[in-house]
Formats: C-alpha cells, structure tokens, sequence
C-alpha cells in the first residue's frame, strides 16, 4: 500500500499528495485516527481526504485503513522504495532497517523446511565444518564460524578463494561445507565446491537456486528475489544470509542437546588439589 502511494504521487493534486505524505510519514498512527484529525496533521479539508482514498481505489476513509492496516500485517509495506538523494535522517532509518526487514520477511516465507531439517541433520553429525564465501559473504562465512565453533564441531570460514580450495582438497566424507553467495555463479567458489565434493565432502549451498552453485550442492537452501539493482541490496543479502546462518545454529544446537545457559562447575587447579590433598 505503501509502496502504490509513493507510486501513484505525481498524479495526486496537491492536497492529495499532502494527505499521502501525511500516510507515509506514520502509517501505522494513521490507523488509530479519525478523518479529521489526518486533515488536519495534513493541512488539508476532510473531503481532499476522502479523494486521496478514492485516488488510492478505496470508496472512503475506512476502507483506505482497511486495506492499510492489511498491507502492514501482511510486511508488504516493507518493499518500498529506496531513500532519494535529499532523504532526512527519518528516512534513512526507516528505509533502510525496512530493507533489512524486507529480506528475513522473504526468506522466512520461502525457505523450504523440509530442506532446513535435512540442513539440520547433515551439519549436526558432521565430523568438520567449513564455511566458503567472498566479499561481503566472506563476513557472513566468519559469523558463522562464531556461532558455529560453541557447538562442539571442529569449524572454520575461509574467505581466500586460494584458501578454501587447498583446504577443500583435505575433507573427505563426514565433512560440510556451508558455501555461501548471493548470485550462485562465482566461479572462485564454484572451483572450491567442485574440490571438495570430488573429496568426499557433502555441500550446502546458501544461494540462489537457480545458479550453478545450487545445482552443484548437495542440498541448496535457497535465498532468491534479493539482488535488487538498488544501493542497497547488499543490506538485503547480508541481513537474509546471516538470518539462515542462525536458523541452522540453533538447529544444530538443539539437535546436538547444546545447553548455552548451563556452567560447567569450577575445577581446581592441579596445585590447588595437591594442596587440598596434603592437608587432608
């Protein structure tokens, strides 16, 4: 809904346009007020609002925050369009952690399950675990190697292509790979995944699903629809790529029975029990 106001704004008059940037500054406050009042925040006559929500293909004002507070339920207002050139910190702010939130929206409604839980049950019994990516999944790749090393699994990110191509080379069966990449077709990875999948390891790709990568995998959990030609569809991948780096880390930590609130109890040191043991 958002998205069709901002889209629609050249064509609305002007007290039109009053009352739509009006909605788009606080839509969610829009809900909760009378005509009224959103005429008068506007600086506009109730009638100029009750055109702006026949222009917007409403019959009045309720319908209008009928389908609003639809399209806020449903996230759809977070594909709006990117920051202009002259944007206030507001929408900064707004625009781009709404972004961000766009992304794990899409990747929560399209990540298949079932290929989560076969994700699950391969890097839980997984002898050795490496993570491959460049650039800005290079990033991704070391967090997951952060959450990855509390789980008792020997486990490490390389972002060198050099690198994790000798280090593939040395896997064998048992070993995971967790490759990680936006477009799927980066050849420096590709050749990496090749290498250990002709070494035994298994392979979990983090990608498009269409792309090379995903077709080479074992098994692809799939990250689709995010490389918008924008500034900003790095925030995008990265915020979708660390969200299912984490769904599979607290999956393999209830699958491996990891407890993160339990403290193992104090140890002495040996002196301290040598001590102990004179005295005694």
């Amino acid at each position: 809904m958002l998205r069709d106001i901002q889209l629609q704004m050249p064509r609305l008059t002007r007290a039109e346009r009053k009352v739509a940037r009006a909605v788009v500054a606080n839509p969610y406050q829009v809900l909760r007020k009378s005509i009224g009042l959103l005429a008068g925040e506007a600086g506009v006559s109730e009638p100029s609002v009750i055109r702006f929500c026949r222009a917007m293909q409403c019959q009045g004002f309720q319908e209008f925050k009928l389908k609003l507070a639809q399209s806020l339920a449903t996230g759809a207002h977070f594909d709006d369009l990117g920051p202009t050139v002259d944007a206030s910190g507001a929408d900064l702010i707004t625009k781009v952690i709404d972004s961000g939130i766009a992304s794990l929206i899409k990747v929560r409604d399209s990540l298949p399950a079932d290929d989560v839980n076969a994700a699950v049950e391969l890097l839980a019994s997984a002898g050795r675990i490496e993570f491959y990516g460049l650039g800005g999944s290079g990033i991704v790749a070391r967090d997951a190697q952060h959450k990855f090393f509390r789980l008792g699994i020997p486990v490490v990110a390389y972002s060198d292509p050099t690198v994790h191509a000798v280090a593939a080379s040395l896997l064998g069966p048992g070993c995971v790979i967790v490759a990680i990449s936006q477009s799927g077709d980066t050849q420096d990875i590709i050749n990496s995944v090749e290498v250990g999948l002709a070494a035994g390891a298994s392979v979990i790709a983090i990608t498009a699903s269409d792309s090379p990568l995903a077709r080479m995998a074992t098994l692809c959990l799939p990250m689709n629809s995010l490389a918008d030609e924008d500034l900003y569809a790095p925030v995008k991948s990265r915020m979708a790529h660390l969200a299912i780096v984490d769904v599979l880390a607290v999956g393999v930590a209830l699958k491996r029975g990891i407890d993160f609130g339990a403290k193992p109890a104090p140890t002495a040191s040996p002196a301290v029990a040598a001590a102990s043991g004179r005295a005694g």
